[in-house]
């Protein structure tokens, strides 16, 4: 039955996928051009590249052009990459959830021994920093370098300064993997809104592209990075937590 169900999710990806791609006319403009292939693969990346800096303002209204690209003329592309981390922490968390503990422990004192009250309270102090810092990265990638993975990526850091400073630091694993869960369904849900509503994958025109170069523009952009921000910082703190139970 599992392996019957696994086949009707892949043969409908596969139709999704057909339908999504079946009419885009790749390399159009220089089908009939009489250059190399060089030169057209040349040529394809120069017009892409031309169009997103011309037309980035008007289309998404983000002052940082490489997060239009990420998030929104290349959606579809940020979703498999989504999906590879998730697949990855997924068979990371499964290995080590397995991995048999050895029946003779060997003593080791470094683990027993506390580290002293200087690293323990900076590690106090520069947690908040850094997650807010994290925050800040991912809620601000419409306007500055950074983004969701980026952010969520430094707040996983933050956790695991205090998984090293603090030997019986632990995390609720339930609410990290609602938080990854919940993030996962909305940037589907964003994406596959924008697919039936306006014929592409997480169009970002839905809501008002609000004044340029201010926290509050671009759309969806910010808020599909917020997303991804906590999905990733989420999978990531889970992993390095079961890595520190299980190993």
């Amino acid at each position: 039955m599992k392996n019957i169900i696994a086949m009707l999710i892949l043969l409908g990806f596969l139709f999704f996928s057909y339908n999504v791609v079946k009419d885009f006319k790749f390399g159009h403009d220089f089908i009939s051009a009489k250059t190399d292939k060089t030169k057209i693969s040349k040529d394809r990346s120069e017009l892409a590249g031309k169009h997103y800096l011309e037309n980035n303002r008007k289309e998404n209204n983000s002052a940082n052009v490489v997060t239009s690209i990420v998030v929104s003329y290349r959606g579809f592309d940020t979703l498999g990459e989504v999906t590879v981390l998730f697949l990855a922490a997924t068979g990371l968390g499964v290995i080590l959830s397995r991995r048999k503990e050895e029946e003779e422990e060997e003593s080791s004192t470094q683990d027993d021994e506390e580290l002293s009250l200087i690293v323990k309270t900076a590690a106090r102090i520069l947690f908040p920093m850094i997650f807010l810092f994290g925050i800040y990265v991912f809620i601000h990638g419409h306007l500055t370098p950074g983004g969701g993975f980026q952010g969520g990526t430094i707040i996983a850091t933050a956790y695991l300064m205090m998984f090293l400073s603090y030997s019986d630091f632990h995390i609720n694993h339930s609410v990290f993997k609602a938080i990854e869960s919940l993030s996962g369904i909305t940037f589907i849900t964003i994406g596959l809104v924008g697919l039936f509503t306006a014929g592409v994958f997480l169009k970002l025109n839905l809501i008002s592209m609000g004044t340029f170069n201010t926290l509050f523009s671009a759309g969806l952009i910010p808020v599909v990075y917020i997303i991804v921000g906590f999905k990733v910082g989420s999978e990531l703190t889970a992993v390095v937590d079961s890595y520190r139970e299980n190993w």
